[in-house]
């Protein structure tokens, strides 16, 4: 092994920051100490004592008044700049999306990526930069070196992009940082990139949330599943905090105390109870909020200190620590529905329990939010929102669409404001679910605006917030309704269709409700609105929450459906995709076969038809008609064709004189013989 030169390599990159007149001691001793706790927090997780902390914090500003926290780590070694994984991103995760602490440890990028992680997680910091630095003596005694520079941020959700080559850090210098960090702004993400790495990140949220669910029931069985849920919504809405306004809650302010009014729930109540006010939340459902975590904040239990401190700082702590990064980093994911899946699904309850709350898996919510043609100028609602997974979904294709179309800054900012809080209405009648959806659309950033707690068939179509008088004008209605509803939950749809004047719906159904269950809201929704297409899915969509065979049923609102109108039949039972449903499983979901492909082509298919065709086979795509009067015939396949072929005709002649040939030359043999 090379002989360490470790010193030798920070005293090299001291040299150079003193010449450029850069310090490492931040004159502002408040910001350093802000990121110093930081990265404090994370230490532990980087092999405690053994780990590596950054060698320099640096803290500059551009010229515009924009602040960069710098970390660099040093490593006298050849060859332990970094280590990057088969998809070019610095790799800090494991195949099981834990820490990998061996890189951490041993490469500078990596160890300097993963503290800039820690200071984008616990500080209000949404840009760092990450610096590493290596090198060895070579056979003459000089010192060779590499630098590596990586940009940590919102943007890209804390894995760190390399922003170029660089030979010394002269670009911090004062006269070229203006100039570095226009190079920085100009770094993004493809949607491919992005989708890759949300999907990586939802597998490691699933492994947190797991881990969190099991030491919450170590720390006190009394716990039931409802309080785990609501502790750790309680505890991520005290943690976002206001710019300016709401500071994030800390840990270190919970003192487990038993003075009552001063204990640890009732300091986490007092920071939600700041943060909604701040909001402008109406107070109807400000309250219905306090109250549902009220109840589980201040009981006893949670309270009691036991050893200088009390479970509930323990529990806040460790999800803070271990979760709090993906809301930080701006992960747009059906967040608490994931929550919601991972604690019932883990605890293993029985399928009746909460058949009736089955949440809509992210890639198939996106599938819905398309096929309703959904935009940066839609209104779209849900009248069964449960954790609000769907309009989640539907929120990011028109933020996607929105930067996408619109170049000017000013004009984009506004845009996202008026899709977060005018845009979006959902309606969950269940107060336990509807405590999930505001926190989703909470942390969205905020949507929350129009999640109303109301009965969806009671509705009367009006804004729930702001334009309480003027009507919500949807034309985008997606849905998947609780399937023990009047029609399996096509009352739903009858009531949402009626409500529209114009635009597309898209639901997700059991099937039954197409072949003849639903026929009294079938033939309904016919004379209003047509059938566009009709979806064969997966029996296992469900997997581990319900085994029924669902369709997907497509609609254009406002026009009657015609007899010669022309259906598309899609039988989408190979999405692509393979699951399972083992509890331990890294990845309970895996593509097969093309399932990407897939999903896009089913999208144009029944937009465009059949001149889309491409992965899918006719036999897997026809078109063909229903009877708007009858109601049970939505369920199509394409038909089998049983008239003969010219090749057929052949063939059976074919087989028909071989057989006689063979015939008559084995009567010759014999009387031969």
């Amino acid at each position: 092994m090379a002989q360490s030169i470790e010193p030798n390599i920070a005293d090299l990159a001291n040299g150079w920051m003193k010449s450029y007149k850069l310090d490492y001691k931040l004159e502002q001793e408040s910001v350093n100490t802000e990121i110093e706790k930081a990265l404090t927090a994370y230490y532990s997780k980087a092999g405690g004592n053994g780990g590596n902390r950054p060698d320099a914090k640096l803290f500059l500003r551009d010229k515009k008044g924009n602040d960069y926290p710098i970390l660099i780590e040093y490593k006298g070694y050849k060859n332990k700049l970094v280590k990057l994984n088969d998809k070019g991103y610095v790799e800090n995760k494991t195949a099981k999306s834990e820490p990998n602490i061996k890189n951490i440890k041993d490469y500078a990028v990596n160890g300097a990526v993963h503290y800039a992680n820690a200071v984008l997680h616990h500080t209000t910091y949404t840009d760092i930069i990450a610096i590493g630095m290596t090198g060895y003596k070579d056979e003459v005694g000089e010192i060779q070196y590499e630098i590596g520079v990586y940009f940590v941020s919102q943007r890209n959700y804390g894995v760190g992009q390399k922003v170029g080559e660089f030979s010394d850090f002269s670009f911090l210098a004062p006269e070229n940082f203006d100039d570095f960090t226009e190079k920085v702004k100009m770094l993004n993400l493809t949607q491919e990139q992005a989708d890759e790495i949300k999907e990586r990140k939802e597998r490691e949220i699933d492994v947190s949330l797991k881990k969190l669910n099991n030491d919450m029931y170590d720390k006190d069985e009394r716990l039931t599943e409802a309080d785990r849920v609501y502790l750790i919504s309680a505890s991520i809405i005290a943690t976002i905090g206001i710019p300016g306004k709401v500071f994030p809650l800390d840990k270190s302010a919970l003192i487990s105390s038993t003075e009552e009014g001063n204990r640890d729930g009732d300091i986490i109540l007092r920071k939600i109870k700041a943060f909604l006010n701040e909001k402008k939340i109406p107070k109807t459902k400000r309250d219905l909020i306090v109250r549902t975590l009220e109840n589980t904040l201040t009981t006893e239990n949670i309270n009691k200190v036991q050893g200088g401190e009390s479970p509930l700082k323990k529990i806040f702590t460790e999800i803070i620590d271990d979760i709090g990064i993906y809301y930080k980093i701006g992960l747009t994911t059906d967040f608490t529905g994931k929550l919601f899946n991972v604690m019932y699904n883990w605890l293993g309850f029985s399928q009746d329990k909460f058949n009736d709350v089955v949440l809509t898996p992210s890639y198939v919510a996106t599938l819905l939010v398309k096929l309703a043609r959904v935009n940066k100028d839609s209104y779209v609602w849900d009248f069964t929102t449960g954790s609000a997974g769907l309009l989640v979904s539907a929120m990011n294709e028109m933020l996607t669409d929105a930067k996408n179309s619109i170049t000017s800054p000013e004009e984009l900012t506004q845009k996202k404001i008026q899709i977060k809080a005018e845009q979006l209405l959902g309606l969950e009648v269940l107060s336990s679910i509807y405590m999930l959806a505001v926190l989703n659309m909470i942390l969205m950033g905020d949507g929350s605006s129009n999640i109303l707690n109301e009965n969806s068939l009671e509705f009367d179509g009006n804004y729930g917030f702001g334009k309480t008088d003027e009507k919500f004008p949807a034309d985008a209605f997606v849905l998947n309704p609780p399937y023990s509803a009047k029609g399996n939950g096509m009352n739903f749809v009858l009531k949402a269709l009626n409500m529209m004047d114009k635009g597309y719906g898209a639901i997700i159904i059991q099937n039954s409700a197409g072949s003849g269950k639903a026929k009294e809201y079938t033939t309904k929704i016919l004379q209003k609105h047509t059938l566009i297409a009709s979806i064969k899915m997966p029996i296992d969509i469900f997997i581990g929450k319900a085994s029924v065979q669902t369709n997907i049923y497509v609609f254009k609102v406002g026009e009657k459906h015609h007899k010669d109108e022309m259906v598309k039949f899609i039988d989408f039972s190979n999405d692509g995709y393979a699951r399972s449903n083992r509890k331990k499983a890294r990845n309970n979901l895996k593509d097969t076969g093309n399932a990407k492909e897939r999903y896009k082509e089913l999208v144009e298919l029944v937009r465009f038809g059949k001149s889309k065709l491409n992965i899918f086979t006719e036999k897997e795509y026809y078109e063909g008609n229903i009877d708007p009067t009858n109601g049970a015939d939505w369920n199509q396949s394409a038909p089998i064709d049983t008239k003969p072929t010219l090749e057929d005709f052949k063939k059976t002649v074919s087989d028909y004189l071989a057989w006689e040939i063979s015939t008559l030359l084995k009567q010759r043999g014999d009387e031969g013989k």
